[in-house]
């Protein structure tokens, strides 16, 4: 009788042996899948992390780039201005019914349009005010760039 347990356990030991085997092997090649499979989103990810940060890059240099230009333009007419080698004027139009014109008779009429020449301080605060423009206009557009390359 006791043969006969110590094989009916000895048997069961080698079965649950062997179960116990075949469970640590399958629990071993489920880490090493999901270990792969995350290593590769974590891949994808700093792939794509580098792509964006690339995507900046450009956006910026670009934006800087077209910025830089239109300021030094703008800085360029407003020494043309300021050396009197460039004048500044405004196309203007003038109506009979705004009251503010003398009554004159001439063979022009009045609602003719012309040009008015402003004088050098005014000349440079329109430059001015034109260079914060750029300046607004460049970081609207570099920011509308960014949502719509970078955020999406």
């Amino acid at each position: 009788m006791s043969i006969a347990c110590f094989s009916t356990w000895t048997v069961s030991s080698w079965r649950y042996g062997k179960q116990l085997a075949d469970l640590s092997m399958s629990y071993q090649t489920d880490l090493i899948t999901i270990s792969n499979a995350a290593a590769a989103q974590a891949r994808q990810a700093i792939e794509k992390q580098q792509a964006t940060q690339k995507a900046l890059a450009e956006l910026d240099a670009k934006a800087t780039k077209e910025k830089t230009s239109a300021l030094a333009e703008n800085e360029r007419l407003h020494a043309d201005v300021a050396a009197g080698d460039r004048r500044l004027r405004i196309a203007g139009r003038c109506s009979a019914s705004s009251g503010n014109l003398p009554d004159t008779t001439s063979t022009a009429r009045l609602d003719d349009g012309g040009t008015v020449e402003l004088a050098g301080v005014a000349g440079r605060t329109v430059f001015d005010i034109r260079a914060r423009i750029i300046k607004d206009r460049a970081a609207l557009k570099g920011l509308q760039e960014y949502v719509l390359r970078v955020c999406q």
